[in-house]
């Protein structure tokens, strides 16, 4: 009896350790081992660093394959496939030496791969590094990305511009899970707080055949950030202080790992008075009070991980009018904003998994997006009462993974429904559905990767009547439907030696959003009668690009460039007609083309290892084929950084000194109803360090931004027709304490 007993126990153990296995080796370079590189496991959400000794350990690793990923600073990251169980007891891994940035694993792409082994381009930018530039606002931090720029309205409304397209045209993701906030209008901001975000992913062009309509022009994928290691918990205080403003940033976190249980929680605060433009007044009612919170629950277990995450956002922001300068004497600090005004409340809940089977795995992403979005006049009571409920999904199934190929299927699916509340509307009530289904493959053999893909979608939107026919606010019940296939396919080799190139074709489309197609009144937030245009068709683009980079130990070359030919692009252009003493501005549809792109070197000489001299340039350019320029294309832009790190001192790492220099070209090639906007050179100064105290770390920063005082307008800036300057001197203090 006790034989039987002690053999089922046996046999249930057995069990226990085939699903859920131990993973340990060791990481060496030149045969010598290395201490603190990173080995994760995304997507079981295990990381851990290796020992003195180059040594790793996981404890339980769920069944299925996996992607294990080292990483180490000086070292080029290595990816490998491992499949549990796993056949040995030990996987080993060896990194070479390089001293560029570490290749990062890219989320937003289909396969997950690392940068160099991605079929497509994609911008990387840890939060870390934007906000260790001294910027106010996620927006300003995004546009020091090459190839994106921001349409501003002062520092609390920015909207991002990936090669000169914006609003509609640029999905977010945040969470896993499509962003909707009512992004058509140009004074409608990013919504989101750049705390609790790891890093962002910036895909430049369609990319429709993953993330359906609205993805024509380019995708922003924000990474939340990482729970703590396996069986530890961590507390975080970050604190940034802002002299133009007066503005102070914190926040304050927590997070707390398991061996399967894991969680995070995190709240912050933005306060900013009126920016202070170089003659030092200041520009009344572009304060901004911001808070956010965020938190996270996972499990992790022998078959699948899951996690709940939850977003809580609210914006009180003025909204620059008339008399916006603010002579010195009589500026105030105040940081409650003045009529008008908006108050954006954002809640984002999103519920991923992951099912692991022996040679496949099934993704799914569910999420919720509330907004609520109310502009003021001159009292409490609304004028604009808007709320948004987005329900979308997505579920896609990766299939086992042959020598050469991978492949993915999915659907993917969104419900929307709008609903005014307010005195005035600017869009009806109205329904939205989405569907769609797509299918893409990998094939990589030797040194050539070829990926292909295909997609359908569906659009229904169907509006409510209110109002009476030829009066503002009158809308009339509809219902469009809107269909497109699209595609994709890309091509990657390593042509020569150290020598990547990359050409990739693929097309995308959008369906006319609410405002085009119905509006009809005054839009307090942009100051003109907007029309809408109920005969619009889909928008419908395809882009080819071509990525060539070149990488040695001291040096790297990249340039990219691109053509976006887009059918029946949709605008906004003034008519000769006014209504309520307001400009009528009209939804309108013609082809057009944008084309242009991005270069960069960075050079690291030897034997100044310590230095880093890197510079880029961009530029777009945008017609209608009629050959009118298209409105809200950004100027071009090149940029120089130098970079020298300090040396390690006692207790002090990681230190570095930047001086930062933005050149914007002279934008002349303007729509009709734009004008022309100067050159001018920002100054920028930056320098930080790491304070280590036993298990407690500082990082320690300071920027001074414009460091010239330069009186100039942005292109992109919404004050331009005012003659508003931007921001003038700033500096900024951050401290950021992890213990």
């Amino acid at each position: 009896m006790n034989k039987h007993i002690f053999s089922i126990l046996l046999l249930v153990c057995t069990l226990f350790v085939q699903a859920q296995q131990s993973v340990q080796g060791t990481i060496t370079s030149n045969k010598l081992p290395i201490e603190a590189a990173t080995v994760a496991i995304p997507d079981a959400h295990l990381e851990t660093i290796s020992s003195q000794n180059g040594t790793y350990f996981f404890s339980s690793v769920p069944k299925g394959k996996h992607k294990l990923i080292v990483s180490c600073v000086g070292y080029q990251t290595q990816i490998i496939d491992i499949t549990i169980p796993i056949a040995q007891q030990s996987v080993n891994i060896n990194l070479e030496e390089s001293v560029h940035q570490m290749d990062e694993l890219i989320i937003s792409t289909a396969f997950n791969k690392i940068q160099s082994q991605n079929v497509m381009k994609v911008e990387h930018q840890s939060l870390k590094s934007m906000q260790q530039k001294g910027v106010t606002s996620l927006a300003e931090g995004l546009a020091t990305i090459p190839g994106v720029s921001q349409i501003s309205t002062g520092t609390s409304i920015g909207k991002p511009v990936i090669r000169g397209l914006s609003g509609n045209r640029v999905l977010v993701y945040n969470q896993g899970v499509r962003l909707e906030n009512q992004q058509f209008g140009e004074e409608h901001g990013l919504g989101l707080n750049d705390t609790g975000i790891e890093s962002v992913e910036v895909i430049k062009g369609p990319a429709s055949l993953l993330y359906g309509s609205d993805a024509l022009g380019g995708v922003l994928y924000f990474n939340p950030e990482k729970f703590a290691r396996v069986n530890s918990q961590q507390f975080n205080y970050h604190y940034k202080y802002f002299t133009n403003t007066q503005g102070t940033s914190q926040t304050l976190s927590y997070k707390l790992s398991g061996e399967s249980l894991k969680f995070s929680t995190r709240i912050a605060q933005n306060n900013h008075a009126d920016y202070t433009i170089p003659n030092k007044n200041r520009i009344v009612n572009t304060r901004f009070k911001e808070l956010d919170f965020k938190t996270a629950l996972g499990y992790i277990s022998k078959y699948f991980n899951t996690i709940f995450s939850y977003n809580f956002n609210k914006i009180d922001l003025g909204i620059p009018e008339k008399d916006l300068e603010i002579p010195e004497g009589e500026s105030s600090n105040n940081k409650n904003p003045l009529y008008p005004k908006q108050k954006v409340l954002g809640q984002i809940a999103s519920w991923n998994s992951v099912f692991f089977f022996k040679y496949s795995k099934l993704e799914t992403d569910l999420g919720y997006i509330d907004n609520h979005r109310n502009e003021f006049e001159n009292s409490e009571i609304p004028i604009l009462n808007m709320k948004l409920k987005t329900f979308n999904y997505t579920a896609k199934y990766y299939l086992p993974k042959g020598k050469y190929l991978e492949s993915i299927v999915g659907v993917q699916g969104m419900y929307q429904k709008n609903s005014n509340y307010g005195e005035e509307l600017l869009i009806p009530n109205a329904s939205t559905q989405d569907f769609g289904v797509f299918a893409t493959a990998n094939y990589e053999k030797n040194k050539h990767t070829f990926q292909a893909g295909l997609r359908y979608d569906y659009r229904n939107i169907n509006t409510i009547t209110h109002g009476i026919a030829n009066e503002e606010g009158y809308f009339a019940g509809n219902d469009k439907k809107f269909k497109s296939i699209n595609g994709s396919l890309g091509y990657k080799t390593e042509w020569k030696k150290n020598t990547i190139v990359r050409l990739n074709v693929a097309s995308g489309f959008r369906a006319p959003n609410l405002a085009e197609l119905t509006s009809n009144g005054v839009h307090e937030g942009s100051n003109r009668y907007e029309k809408g245009n109920n005969d619009l068709k889909n928008e419908q683009n395809l882009q080819t690009d071509i990525n060539i980079e070149y990488r040695n130990p001291h040096f790297e070359l990249f340039v990219n460039g691109f053509y976006n030919r887009i059918n029946n692009y949709i605008y906004i252009a003034p008519t000769a007609e006014e209504l309520d003493g307001y400009l009528v501005y009209q939804y309108e549809q013609n082809n057009a083309y944008l084309f242009g792109g991005e270069a960069g070197v960075h050079f690291h000489p030897h034997p100044l290892d310590w230095l880093h001299i890197i510079t880029t340039f961009e530029c777009v350019t945008g017609k209608r084929t009629s050959g009118e320029n298209l409105p809200l294309i950004p100027a071009n832009k090149w940029n120089m950084n130098v970079k020298i790190d300090l040396k390690e001192y006692k207790n002090l790492s990681n230190s570095y000194f930047t001086i930062n220099t933005d050149y914007f070209l002279k934008q002349n090639k303007i729509s009709l109803f734009e004008t022309p906007t100067q050159d001018y050179v920002l100054v920028n100064l930056g320098l930080g360090t790491k304070i280590t105290l036993g298990k407690s770390v500082f990082d320690v920063y300071c920027n001074a931004n414009n460091i010239f005082n330069k009186n100039y307008i942005a292109h992109l800036s919404r004050l331009k027709i005012d003659g508003m300057p931007n921001m003038g001197r700033n500096f900024m203090f951050g401290v950021n304490f992890t213990w």
